[in-house]
């Protein structure tokens, strides 16, 4: 499960960073000290469990949650108890008191993983399609899957390369939602700011993917996306002088 930790004492989120590593099925994507910075992270990244700390400046966890549209499970984790009732109100998975023992921290993640199992198992699949619609210059405009060479993001746009036109197809929308209108086995988020179709992949060399003419940076945090398509081995390994 894909996590994001927030809180704005940096002991604290030092401290829920080891207690996340600790636990096999959780994979922490980033940690934020405040609300702004957790917002841009949900827009730009599939998360699944949040764990979100109650009092902070600006805007509380509270606050925020009720402001997220569609927000992944969530944990609180807080300094103080009178707030309990609220965030369950919130359907919150667990509310956790600090300092936060490992017992009680795995009792809490094990259950968001549990529904999180039962929640995917019971979703009905959604029926495969070859193709998907965007909004760009006022009009919908339809894109066939297997025609994408490659993907960029810019801020709240991104850039969608086919092999059919000489201009990239731009549309208002975030690379975490487009990723997840695409066929997992088809395609892969390789940075922040690109994916890739792995049809279209000619080469990687020094870190960087060739699709035709251009050459597409690999970061490291999403390296493990190509680890399913490609051997490990070989993102690593030094070319011959």
């Amino acid at each position: 499960m894909n996590c994001l930790a927030v809180d704005d004492e940096h002991l604290a989120l030092d401290l829920l960073e080891d207690n996340i590593k600790r636990v096999p099925f959780l994979n922490l994507v980033g940690r934020c000290k405040n609300a702004f910075e957790a917002n841009e992270v949900l827009m730009k990244e599939k998360i699944d469990l949040l764990f979100l700390d109650v009092q902070m400046p600006g805007i509380s966890g509270i606050q925020f949650l009720q402001s997220v549209k569609n927000p992944p499970l969530v944990i609180f984790i807080t300094a103080y108890e009178k707030f309990a009732l609220e965030g369950f109100n919130l359907d919150a998975i667990d509310y956790l008191l600090k300092p936060v023992a490992f017992d009680r921290f795995l009792k809490a993640v094990t259950k968001a993983y549990e529904f999180y199992n039962l929640k995917h198992a019971s979703a009905p699949a959604a029926p495969s399609a070859d193709y998907l619609f965007v909004n760009a210059e006022y009009n919908l405009v339809k894109i066939t899957i297997r025609d994408i060479l490659y993907i960029e993001g810019l801020k709240d746009y991104v850039k969608i390369f086919i092999t059919t036109a000489t201009r990239p197809v731009i549309t208002r929308m975030s690379m975490k939602n487009l990723e997840e209108k695409l066929p997992a086995n088809a395609f892969s988020r390789v940075h922040k700011s690109y994916i890739v179709s792995i049809d279209k992949i000619i080469s990687i060399r020094r870190g960087k993917i060739n699709v035709g003419t251009v050459h597409i940076p690999i970061s490291e945090h999403y390296k493990e996306n190509l680890n399913r398509f490609i051997d490990p081995a070989a993102l690593s390994e030094k070319p011959k002088e």
